[in-house]
């Protein structure tokens, strides 16, 4: 089947939204144009539309799942398709790609259903002239796949999740033997700059491990707002609602199964919960303000610590709150309302800094702009915004953040340091940077959290004056 000849100009798709893969494909290709955030795109697409929770499930599965293993699907296409991607539609390869991640990534749908609902999405789509070659292009794929799994890394297998990797019938990625950063690149879909980088920083396996867990669905996990509610009613509440909701070993983290709706929730509405990882929950527990505490929260939208901070204080003392967006600062205030919590103003300030609060503070929280290579798997376009330029120009905005806030730290006063990256110049040089120029502060603590033990990779450093 000869491949379609692109357009003059390419438009992107315009869809109703009647099934999971149209609700999909409307998502990538506002994204492509765009640039938006996909959980917010899906966000918006779940509010126009009516798709059950099922549904629902499996455009989000698909949507980040497209973009998050983009490299390994074009890798998987580059042996179905002779022609390169750039000389194909884009909207055709997003396509292609949902396809190809039916196929090789979930074990749930058949393989003929793949290719059948996938060569129905062009006509849905109003692209009639692609089904033919969407259809060739696909049953390929079906022929390239097994049924088979191995728990070994190979040219010839597809990573599908932790330890579990589909056998193909011909090498597809690099040899993970002769080239490892390329092989990780290919087949398990990270920028090959980045895992060059993590090459000199952790061992194979523990970087193996680490991809696996970013390509991974992450859980869902919410904290107890004690102002409110406490973990052992949540979880009564989440059981006699009939959603299934266990404790995250350890911690007082609730960990939630098949849930497409958070503001739909028991107990949403009345404050009983915030959306929070364990890593990120622990930021202000190793910070522990106290009660009557004046409190600085600087990078505080969308202000999920912001009133942790809060409920540790018991809602008394005052935190401030600030951010260099108001619309994010509008946020803050709409979870402290629902979360009962009085004591939190805000203070729009500047990205140079010279707009700071003057302080002191008894305790400071920096929840630092970082690279966000520790929540990879929650944000799936992430890894394809970084680089490495743009982390050196982060860390020129950590230093400067940690700096300042160090100013305003009063004696005796405890600051907290976080970041949710794994990267080493983002979270201990800048510590270390910037602490070589205070004398009189002390680093009482330091955290890294890895990606995937127990949740998000994250940075914590506790500091003294």
């Amino acid at each position: 089947m000869p491949l379609p000849q692109p357009p003059m100009s390419d438009e992107p798709l315009s869809l109703s939204i009647r099934s999971a893969r149209e609700a999909a494909l409307r998502v990538l290709e506002e994204h492509r144009v765009s640039g938006m955030w996909v959980s917010d795109l899906l966000d918006r697409v779940f509010r126009e539309s009516k798709l059950p929770p099922n549904e629902r499930g499996l455009a989000t599965e698909l949507a980040c799942g497209v973009i998050r293993r983009q490299a390994t699907l074009d890798a998987i296409l580059k042996t179905l398709v002779a022609r390169p991607a750039d000389q194909v539609e884009v909207a055709l390869w997003s396509i292609l790609r949902m396809g190809i991640y039916q196929i090789m990534m979930l074990d749930g749908i058949p393989p003929h259903a793949a290719v059948h609902e996938t060569v129905e999405l062009c006509k849905r789509a109003g692209r009639m002239r692609w089904s033919g070659f969407v259809n060739g292009v696909l049953r390929g794929a079906t022929r390239l796949a097994t049924d088979e799994f191995t728990t070994e890394p190979s040219a010839s297998a597809v990573p599908v999740g932790p330890g579990r990797h589909r056998k193909l019938v011909k090498p597809v990625f690099f040899e993970p033997n002769a080239d490892f950063p390329a092989y990780l690149a290919g087949a398990y879909s990270m920028p090959l700059w980045m895992v060059e980088r993590w090459i000199k920083i952790y061992e194979p396996t523990e970087l193996l491990r680490i991809c696996a867990w970013f390509n991974s669905s992450p859980p869902l996990l919410i904290r107890a707002n004690s102002l409110r509610s406490t973990t052992s009613e949540l979880l009564q509440a989440c059981h006699a609602a009939g959603i299934e909701a266990r404790l995250l070993e350890g911690t007082e983290s609730v960990i939630l199964e098949g849930v497409s709706r958070v503001d739909q929730l028991p107990g949403y509405e009345e404050g009983w919960f915030v959306v929070q990882d364990f890593s990120s929950s622990q930021a202000a527990i190793r910070l522990a303000p106290e009660p009557g505490q004046r409190v600085w929260d600087v990078c505080a939208a969308p202000g999920g610590k912001t009133c942790h901070l809060a409920a540790l204080m018991q809602n008394q003392g005052s935190v401030l709150a600030t951010d260099i967006r108001s619309d994010r600062l509008e946020i803050v205030h709409e979870n402290a309302a629902r979360l009962g919590v009085t004591i939190v103003r805000t203070q729009l300030v500047d990205e140079e800094g010279y707009r700071l609060p003057a302080g002191p503070f008894d305790a400071i929280l920096i929840d630092a702009p970082c690279s966000n290579t520790g929540v990879l798997g929650k944000r799936p376009e992430a890894r394809w915004r970084i680089t490495p330029e743009g982390i050196v120009a982060l860390n020129q905005v950590q230093a400067n953040l940690l700096g300042r806030a160090l100013e305003r730290l009063a004696p005796g006063g405890r600051l907290l340091y976080s970041t949710c990256s794994i990267e080493p110049a983002e979270n201990r040089k800048i510590v270390q940077q910037v602490l070589a120029y205070f004398p009189q502060a002390r680093l009482l603590e330091e955290v890294q959290y890895m990606p995937g033990q127990p949740g998000d990779g994250a940075y914590q450093a506790l500091i003294t004056i």
